[in-house]
Parts: C-alpha cells; structure tokens; sequence
C-alpha cells in the first residue's frame, strides 16, 4: 500500500474551482500584457458573463480586481515594517492578528518520539483535489491533514514521493471521500471565508521548525514579512538561513502560511512551488483582505 509511484488518481472536483484555477495561472502568467475578460473567459472556454460570474464565485473577487494586485506586487516598496505586523501579533494572540487562527485553526504536532518514528502506525489517506488556486494533493490522518502541495501533470509524482518520504513509515490508501471535507475547509480557511468548526492540522516537525511554523500562523491575511523579522520574533536574530529552511520545509501550503515571507528586498521568490504560484497566492490574498 506504501508503493505510490504507479498510483491511478482521478481528482475530485469542488465547487467549480477548476476554470477559476486556470484563469488564476493564466493571468499570473500574462500579467504584463493585461489579458482583458474576453481573453481570460476564452481561455478557459466560457462567455465573458458566465466567467465573471463564476470567477467571482470562486475567488471571491473580480478578475479585473485581481489582476490589479498581482500588477501591484512587482511596484510594491521593500517591507518596512514587517516587524512590527509581527510584532503585534505575538502581542495581541493569534486572533489579534486577525480573525482567523485561533478560532479556525487547532494544529497538533507529534511527540519528539512520533517524530523519529516517521508515521509509523499511521494511516494517512490522500486525494488530488481540484482548487481555487490549482490542483493539490491533501494527505490527511485521523487528527488532521498532514500534507498539502500543489500537484499538477509535471510535479504530481514528485509531489507523492515528497509525501511518501516526509511520512515514511505511514501507510497511504487513496480515499477522495475521507479527504474532500478537508478539502472543502481548507480551501475556505485559504480564501479568508468564516468556517463552522477548526480547519484541523497533523504536523511533524523539529522544535526549531514547530517555532518557526508557529510565527507564520501569526501573519495577518494579507500581510507579508522577512526571513528577518520572523527570525527576531523567535529570538534566533542570527539564524536567518536556518529560518528559511525550516519555512521551506512546511508541509502544509497555504495553510501554514510559507508565502508570507519575501526578502527585505520586497522580491518574491523561493517558493517550493514556484515564484509564479506564490505571486498569485498573495496576489489573491491582498486582494480578499481589502474586499472584506
């Protein structure tokens, strides 16, 4: 049951997120030449009306609305006060940053021994799900889901054996029907929507890593900060690089917020999934947080 790399999948499909996806990597790619809605709706095979809505639907905003803000993003200005978004936050508690985590989020990592057991006694079911930002695989145990990557033809075995090793001692069954209600709370928690219950997480990881994951639940929706300033607020000032690792080494996009983080510079790059992909994430997050 662990031998992944001849998997057959079919993909669960929620909520017409599918043209919304194509439409999101469409305009991320094409953003310098402002595709208009006429060539966005016929891009994904829709009329001009029904994509407005549907894209709408979906993302929560326009597509007009989105393409603002991801042009937005390369004349953005170096962050200058990441610390103190940061700052607040730890202050204030999760749900001071902003309405989200404490109340929508219960995250339960492993024990030091669970750790270095790998997952062993773990069953792990997993999906690829269609979503309003792409195609993703969610992996998901009893306490919550424990992985999610972005999987689309040209990663999707990189992206199982990426799971495979990080669980190594687990065991994986396919079962779209189990993992489709993680699914649906985690594309909600993604679009900054109210959930009725915790979007429930199942992370492993070192302490160094927990630490770290831990300052990005607390970035506000919407906000960005530095390697630096996550690095000062978890009293490791001189660890920049070991930050970065630890932030590329989450195991759940999205919802332990990775993309959050750029370079002093205000550059958006480094992300496991692509500079592309991060840019319009963020893009979609800026976006949401000055419509509601």
């Amino acid at each position: 049951m662990n031998d992944l790399s001849h998997t057959q999948f079919s993909v669960a499909r929620l909520d017409g997120y599918e043209p919304v996806a194509r439409a999101i990597d469409f305009l991320t790619v094409n953003a310098e030449t402002q595709p208009t809605l006429e060539q966005t709706a016929a891009h994904v095979g829709l009329s001009a009306a029904h994509f407005q809505r549907v894209f709408k639907a979906g993302a929560g905003v326009s597509p007009k609305r989105f393409l603002q803000y991801l042009a937005a993003q390369e004349a953005k200005r170096a962050i200058t006060n990441g610390e103190d978004v940061l700052s607040a936050a730890y202050s204030a508690g999760l749900s001071g940053a902003s309405r989200l985590h404490d109340l929508f989020l219960a995250a339960e990592a492993m024990t030091p021994g669970d750790y270095r057991r790998k997952g062993a006694g773990l069953l792990i079911r997993f999906a690829l799900v269609e979503g309003p930002l792409g195609r993703v695989l969610i992996g998901a145990t009893d306490k919550g889901i424990c992985w999610l990557s972005f999987a689309d033809d040209t990663n999707l075995d990189d992206s199982m054996q990426q799971m495979k090793h990080d669980w190594a001692a687990a065991t994986f069954v396919q079962d779209a029907d189990y993992v489709t209600p993680f699914a649906r709370q985690a594309f909600a928690f993604a679009m900054n929507r109210r959930l009725n219950e915790p979007l429930r997480l199942h992370v492993r990881g070192t302490n160094f890593q927990l630490k770290v994951w831990e300052a990005l639940l607390r970035i506000p929706y919407g906000h960005l900060v530095t390697y630096g300033d996550i690095a000062k607020n978890i009293c490791a000032e001189k660890a920049n690089r070991a930050v970065g690792t630890a932030v590329g080494a989450n195991l759940i996009s999205v919802l332990i917020p990775c993309h959050r983080v750029i370079l002093s510079s205000g550059i958006v790059h480094n992300y496991r999934w692509g500079a592309p992909r991060k840019k319009a994430i963020l893009a979609m997050e800026e976006a949401l947080s000055q419509a509601n």
